[in-house]
């Protein structure tokens, strides 16, 4: 079944309990975030089946927190089933999350717990980010929330130590958020990655090295594309066009001027022809800035006007 944005709506609308009011908005809270349909739609059983449970418990909403979660957990579930530890643990976070969007929305009354001390490093941050840099609001706790996130994956509970940070801590957290999130946001998290150990840096705790965050591409494919194609190849798209018809003589010209002038494809499909002077062998092309410029007409394209 392909899970779409539209799929979790209409699933988050069949909640009768206590957190019918406020799943639409999770779900919305979610899109904004740009997780993939697909974990919307997990993320979003998970808070149906919650729902349920605390209608049945006859829990009221402004009392609800983390020993309701506890409980919740605990439940009592079909004979002979066993649940993994991970699924166990996916299901905490998720409905953690719910629980902290609540928490929002001033619906639950707030978490009073001492922080963590990746949770003070990532305050530490945002109020540098905030003090020094001047960026929106918005993008400071983006930006805090993922150093947040990375820390807490890092060292837990325990003490943050970031001189015992290496590469592959920094790689693998990118990796995993390929599981959850789209391209757009994935480029979010690696600029929200730098910009923290940019931070650290500044702190005089990590290396140079470790602030080159790997890049993430805009796209999703499989293989990945390629960013160019080599010259024989090129050669052989330019040679495989029948000569011996018009539109392959235009298909040979096209490919010609792509390959040789490295035009884009806009400035290839605006070109008219009164713009190609075949006695200098120049060509008028109008560039993406609009400034006109001359370029050489391909011998191979000339030659058979």
């Amino acid at each position: 079944m392909e899970h779409t944005y539209e799929s979790a709506g209409a699933l988050a609308g069949r909640a009768a309990g206590p957190l019918a009011s406020h799943l639409g908005p999770f779900v919305t809270s979610l899109i904004d975030q740009q997780y993939a349909a697909s974990v919307i739609y997990i993320k979003t059983r998970h808070a149906l089946a919650f729902d349920r449970w605390v209608a049945k418990r006859g829990v009221v909403l402004a009392d609800l927190g983390d020993a309701h979660i506890e409980r919740y957990q605990r439940r009592s579930r079909r004979r002979n089933q066993h649940i993994r530890t991970e699924t166990r643990r996916r299901e905490r976070f998720e409905v953690m999350q719910l629980l902290q969007f609540l928490r929002g929305r001033a619906v639950c009354t707030a978490r009073c717990v001492e922080t963590t001390p990746a949770e003070d490093l990532a305050t530490q941050y945002g109020q540098h980010l905030q003090d020094n840099q001047g960026l929106a609001a918005v993008t400071i706790e983006r930006y805090r929330t993922v150093a947040k996130q990375f820390l807490h994956e890092r060292f837990g509970h325990d003490k943050v130590d970031l001189r015992a940070l290496r590469v592959g801590d920094v790689i693998a957290f990118v990796q995993r958020q390929t599981h959850c999130l789209q391209p757009p946001a994935l480029k979010c998290v690696a600029t929200a990655m730098r910009s923290f150990l940019r931070y650290a840096q500044y702190r005089g705790e990590v290396a140079s090295s470790l602030v080159a965050v790997p890049t993430v591409a805009a796209w999703a494919t499989t293989p990945a594309m390629p960013k160019a194609i080599s010259p024989e190849h090129a050669q052989q798209a330019i040679n495989s066009c029948d000569l011996s018809t018009g539109v392959g003589l235009r298909d040979r010209a096209v490919l010609l001027l792509l390959a040789r002038l490295g035009l884009r494809a806009r400035e290839i499909i605006e070109l008219q022809f009164e713009e190609c002077d075949w006695e200098s062998g120049h060509l008028r092309v109008r560039s993406k800035s609009g400034r006109e410029q001359l370029l050489p007409i391909p011998v191979d394209v000339g030659a058979r006007h």
